[in-house]
């Protein structure tokens, strides 16, 4: 075979690099290792893509020069005054909440919010004018192509998601999230989605089977038309691929901004199945395997989270979703690559 074939098959040879897996590194606790332990406990396990919540100083500057991309959360009491801004006054957010701590090369995403069309309605009217107030900042710092905004939303602003195609966004929620679409779809930003299916399943235990949330296969796949599912994770992002396709925007990627599985607190809470889930996850996303919506395609996702977080207030198992113990050492056998 002369130089000049192999060089055609190189070119056309599937990419091996996959989507992106990352992990939350949220702060609810008051027992957890410095920040600076953390994030050479990251870079030890070879992650480079992590989330944070917040901009606290000292944990942003941790992450200094630490080769870690950063998706870095607005607060959602910041929305306000950043909505009302000028982009002078985004500007100056962004050099003061993030910049001054991080070099822009290291942000990859800042998350407007979390979970603010449900969960937080007051704030709902601020998200998409902070978004775009942040980005003319971004814009003017030539910033705008290398860092993407978004909003993560929780699974829950989508209905009817028996089966994926029927899926559509809240209808009370249409004010908010169309021109949400709207600014993604400009800016070839992604939809970045809280997907929970342990959360379905210890909800809807009656309808949904530990084998179909933990990618165990077994019965006979979901169908939906031509489409089949074995596990809910594909159908809950691909029911946000249908809810946007039907309002337009069937192009906008989907990012999964938390996904995960709780070793303790509640029913089918184990280090086995906890690794079960997070393993195929991870799995999935390293081989671009996709959905059936959209196959080959990856999905890039972060694990939620580093440790448990034992302030987090709401049900037991809330506290138990740390992929690594205090120690450092893992709470059970998963790789990120």
């Amino acid at each position: 075979m002369d130089n000049v074939m192999i060089l055609l098959l190189l070119l056309f040879l599937p990419s091996t690099s996959g989507a992106a897996v990352g992990i939350c590194y949220g702060r609810v606790a008051n027992n957890l290792p410095p920040p600076s332990s953390a994030v050479e406990l990251l870079k030890s396990n070879h992650i480079s893509n992590v989330r944070l919540f917040n901009t606290e100083p000292a944990t942003l500057r941790s992450f200094y020069g630490a080769g870690i991309n950063l998706m870095i959360g607005v607060p959602n009491e910041d929305l306000p005054a950043l909505s009302s801004g000028t982009a002078a006054t985004a500007i100056q957010w962004l050099q003061s909440n993030i910049f001054a701590h991080v070099p822009p090369n290291q942000v990859r995403y800042i998350a407007v919010g979390n979970e603010v069309f449900l969960k937080d309605p007051y704030f709902t009217p601020h998200v998409v004018p902070s978004i775009i107030n942040l980005h003319s900042a971004l814009r003017t710092l030539g910033l705008s192509e290398s860092i993407k905004l978004s909003s993560p939303q929780a699974a829950s602003v989508i209905v009817n998601t028996y089966p994926p195609s029927s899926a559509t966004f809240d209808p009370s929620l249409q004010s908010a999230i169309v021109p949400l679409l709207q600014f993604l779809h400009d800016t070839r930003s992604p939809f970045m989605a809280n997907v929970y299916p342990y959360i379905s399943y210890v909800s809807e235990a009656s309808h949904v089977s530990p084998d179909y949330a933990l990618f165990r296969g077994g019965g006979e796949p979901v169908r939906d038309g031509a489409l089949a599912y074995d596990n809910l994770f594909d159908a809950s992002v691909d029911a946000f691929v249908w809810a946007m396709e039907r309002e337009g925007f069937g192009g906008v990627e989907v990012v999964v901004a938390e996904t995960g599985w709780p070793t303790a607190g509640g029913e089918a809470a184990s280090a086995a199945n906890a690794l079960a889930f997070n393993g195929n996850v991870v799995r999935r996303a390293a081989s671009d395997t996709g959905t059936p919506k959209r196959p080959g395609v990856g999905v890039e996702v972060y694990l939620f989270g580093v440790f448990d977080e034992n302030e987090k207030v709401g049900e037991e198992y809330e506290k138990h979703f740390g992929i690594f113990g205090l120690d450092g050492a893992k709470a059970y056998n998963l790789s990120f690559n």
